[in-house]
């Protein structure tokens, strides 16, 4: 995904900002009023000063005009909280649409995406990022408006005082503008710098936090703080050196302000001098002049943190535009994994499954699967065996598409599974992984996975797999809240959880991918038991490394650099003396 430039970046904020128009209108309304009463003001104030210079003083016309600026002054007081309050709507509503969208996108992008970008990064973009855009964004609405309403007004104001040095103030200006610019337009790229880093360094943390254990195991503590020290120096380096240069705008501009000052001041003395105007119309001038400046200090920070906001919304918009996975037959690529329209697997699967000419790799210039050709029958159990990273798990995704086929065609009962939506494919396994899927919650929460079942099958398919009597001993037995991946559980009760829940679904097609690797030796015989009820009559495919699982297998596959080398069963790959023999003899000799 190309880096998006910074008038892409502002095209697609002001098309989020379109979808509340009235908000944004209404908000400009309250500013335009907040303004204008403010700064009229001023005016009653020059009115005032000459009602008491000039001749004996008129009270009766001193209190009429100190009444109308209280009352100027409440309905400017008003009218800013009715613009904040907008403000504040416009921008977390445009906030909330931003991360729904980011969010939703997670659920389409391809595991290819997953898998090569750090967890901790994309949070930090759906988080982190995110806030950083709203707080710009907010100040933008807040502040940016209101500056712009103030510069206008008192140009009106002043033009109708005195043209003369109104337009000496206008043609002095444009250097405060400039330096403002030039400054914010280099920051753009440091605060793109700044986010990224820190984008690295919340996966960092993440990677260290979500694997502490394995961190102990093997003393990586000091190696995981020197990665933090490097990636943070650089962190605070592209940091001082964004917030270094942004801060050069509010001096800049104050500097060329303070001439605007002393010019006013200056001819307006002259002019006061030459009874050109009134000591009442200077002392309101000057006030202009002060307030017609203070928006460009205030505007040179907004632009500073909306640099910084469009960096952050840059990387989020990155993130929302990648390219999604490729879609369901007959659904919008978007829409997910639906059932309506697109193709289905029917009802009644047998577990025909077959892989023609098929060819897949993660990286293009490396080959892992070849010319894979494979054709289980139904109910039949296929083990797949071979050393680490010759491409048993990629088999696995195929199956399930979480990867696609580069070449050929995986078919389940004649039908192509391209052709078939991914949730009709999906919800025909059962899976039950290495790695275990548990969530905060309930144990009864954990098996049942939000299906209407009654707790007798649960209780049953808990027993069959013999998880029932530890989770009896736990303190609120199937009401036991457990943490997030499982809390305190050991890791072969937490598999044993995983188990009971493909049991009590009993899908028409199996994949066991080191299924009781957590499990003792004696559990497990236990639990073979229970897979063999589980798997018949179901097409089942078995990723193992102990060969000692695999023994009735109906068909056993041994992989080695991608293709299928040998096949057969047990006995049979034990006389041929071949690789699977050497495999087998270097476990049990």
């Amino acid at each position: 995904m190309e880096k998006l430039s910074r008038k892409d970046t502002i095209r697609r904020i002001m098309s989020y900002i379109s979808r509340y128009r009235l908000t944004a209108v209404m908000s400009l309304l309250f500013a335009v009023l907040n303004v204008a009463s403010g700064l009229y003001v001023p005016i009653l104030v020059g009115e005032a000063i000459d009602c008491i210079v000039y001749g004996q003083t008129d009270y009766a016309r001193l209190i009429s005009i100190l009444l109308r600026a209280v009352l100027s002054t409440f309905v400017s007081a008003i009218s800013l909280w009715c613009m904040n309050e907008l403000n504040n709507k416009l921008t977390y509503s445009i906030v909330r649409d931003i991360r729904n969208e980011a969010f939703a996108r997670l659920h389409v992008l391809p595991f290819s995406y997953l898998d090569s970008h750090p967890f901790g990064t994309i949070l930090s973009r759906i988080i982190a990022d995110v806030d950083q855009f709203a707080d710009g964004l907010l100040m933008g609405f807040t502040q940016l408006f209101t500056g712009v309403m103030t510069i206008l007004i008192t140009l009106g104001f002043m033009f109708s005082m005195n043209p003369l040095i109104t337009l000496i103030v206008i043609f002095v200006t444009p250097m405060s503008l400039f330096v403002a610019r030039f400054i914010s337009t280099h920051t753009y790229d440091m605060f793109g710098i700044q986010s990224g880093v820190r984008g690295e360094q919340t996966g960092l943390i993440d990677e260290m936090i979500g694997n502490e254990k394995t961190v102990k195991a093997f003393s990586y503590e000091n190696r995981a703080v020197e990665r933090f020290d490097e990636i943070n120096s650089r962190l605070e380096k592209a940091s001082l050196k964004a917030v270094f240069y942004s801060s050069l705008t509010n001096p800049g501009t104050r500097f060329v302000n303070s001439i605007v000052y002393a010019m006013v001041a200056l001819t307006g003395a002259l002019n006061v001098l030459t009874g050109g105007m009134s000591v009442g119309i200077l002392a309101s001038f000057l006030s202009y002049a002060n307030q017609y400046t203070k928006p460009f200090n205030e505007i040179s920070g907004v632009l500073t943190e909306l640099q910084n906001a469009f960096a952050c919304a840059g990387r989020v918009f990155e993130l929302i535009d990648e390219k999604e996975e490729s879609g369901d037959p007959g659904l919008p690529a978007l829409a997910g994994y639906g059932d309506k329209a697109g193709g289905e697997l029917k009802n009644e699967i047998t577990g025909n499954v077959k892989c023609d000419h098929v060819a897949f790799s993660y990286n293009k210039n490396s080959e892992l699967i070849k010319d894979l050709n494979i054709d289980v029958k139904p109910g039949e159990h296929v083990a797949i065996v071979g050393p680490t990273g010759c491409g048993k798990t990629t088999i696995i995704n195929l199956l399930m598409r979480f990867y696609d086929a580069d070449k050929g065609r995986i078919t389940v009962d004649g039908t192509d599974i391209m052709s078939v939506t991914r949730k009709s494919l999906r919800n025909s396994y059962g899976m039950v992984l290495q790695d275990t899927w548990l969530r905060h919650g309930t144990i009864r929460d954990n098996i049942k996975m939000g299906r209407d079942i009654p707790d007798e099958e649960m209780i049953k398919a808990a027993k069959e797999v013999h998880a029932h009597s530890f989770i009896r001993r736990l303190d609120k037995g199937y009401d036991t809240v457990i943490g997030e991946e499982g809390g305190s559980l050991s890791q072969g009760q937490k598999q044993l959880l995983c188990i009971s829940r493909v049991m009590l679904s009993l899908p028409p097609m199996l994949i066991l991918d080191e299924a009781t690797s957590s499990i003792d030796t004696r559990t497990e015989l236990k639990i073979q038991d229970a897979f063999l009820k589980m798997m018949k009559g179901r097409t089942s495919f078995i990723v193992a490394h102990r060969l000692s699982t695999i023994k009735n297998a109906d068909l056993i596959l041994v992989m080695k650099a991608g293709n299928i080398i040998e096949q057969g069963s047990h006995e049979e790959l034990l006389k041929r003396r071949g690789f699977y023999y050497e495999l087998y003899n270097s476990q049990f000799a």
